[in-house]
């Protein structure tokens, strides 16, 4: 599991628990918190800690070792340095399960390491770590998916769904798993560029003057960007996880929010880039237009710069 934060924490976390053989490569000074503290999960479904095991890069360019299954949960933003660290232990039969935001990761996974070791996920979860290091899930939701990006069912992703099943997380093996990530990409820029902008929840924002309006519009534009891609929302396979995303998103009274728009408020990097930018970058290519979206992507480039200095 390459990183120890809410995601990786938390999923790394369950199926340790649950028995699985989980290595953590992680940074020195989170190495040296889990190692005195343990890795605490508090979660709706139990609170689990467990004593990780836990390997640095240092440590690993020194003795290199080769795994298995390699799941990538570190923010888009720090792949380039995270392929550095975890390139050791790719070997011949390594997969590798990114479950990055956007889709640009791919490209570069595909270059580093040759397409036939990665495959398609995504996740769902609302989850944080806080200042001691430990994560905390918010809702019920820790959904996993994932899948062979040629829709093949193969030996090796059967094994996988094997290794990863009755751990405490809700698996889900798609065959086309380029879908669901097109899907996942569109409600993720939809909530992004919509609490972002607008400076808050779902729920704020839909009880404002004209928030359903700017919210459907804001869907509108990523669906249409989606469509262009080849993954319309009228198709019977995925359509209805397009309806459900923009049920959610005009639902009143939500407190929901996205990871970005949370490390906004805390003045953190934000995955402006991987989330709004190269979906712009993928409307573009068809002559789809997205001003509202471009909007909310300008300004967060404001908010980055302004934090860089």
């Amino acid at each position: 599991m390459i990183g120890a934060g809410a995601v990786g924490g938390y999923f790394g976390g369950r199926l340790a628990a649950a028995g699985r053989d989980v290595t953590f490569l992680v940074r020195a000074g989170r190495a040296e918190q889990l190692r005195r503290t343990g890795l605490e999960i508090f979660d709706p479904y139990g609170d689990v800690t467990i004593q990780p095991k836990l390997l640095t890069a240092e440590e690993l360019k020194a003795r290199p070792e080769t795994f298995d299954l390699i799941l990538l949960s570190t923010k888009a933003y720090s792949l380039e340095s995270a392929m550095e660290d975890f390139a050791p232990a790719v070997g011949d039969a390594t997969a590798i399960l990114p479950l990055l935001n956007g889709m640009r990761h791919l490209d570069a996974l595909d270059a580093r390491f040759g397409a036939e070791h990665v495959l398609g996920g995504t996740t769902y979860i609302v989850a944080d770590m806080d200042a001691e290091g430990r994560v905390h899930s918010m809702t019920r939701l820790h959904d996993l998916t994932f899948g062979e990006r040629d829709r093949r069912v193969t030996e090796r992703i059967k094994a996988i769904e094997t290794t990863l099943m009755g751990a405490g997380i809700d698996v889900r093996l798609r065959p086309d798993i380029v879908a669901t990530m097109w899907q996942k990409w569109t409600m993720l820029a939809s909530a992004g560029a919509i609490t972002c902008l607008l400076r808050g929840s779902i729920g704020a924002v839909v009880a404002a003057p004209g928030g359903v309006e700017t919210v459907n519009a804001i869907v509108d534009e990523c669906m249409a960007i989606a469509s262009a891609n080849g993954y319309p929302p009228e198709n019977a396979e995925y359509g209805a996880e397009y309806a459900s995303t923009r049920r959610r998103l005009v639902e009143p009274g939500s407190s929901l929010v996205t990871s970005m728009y949370r490390d906004l408020q805390k003045g953190a990097r934000v995955e402006a880039d991987q989330i709004l930018g190269c979906l712009l970058e993928q409307g573009r290519l068809y002559g789809v237009e997205a001003p509202l979206v471009r909007a909310a992507y300008a300004q967060l480039c404001v908010y980055s710069a302004s934090i860089s200095k």
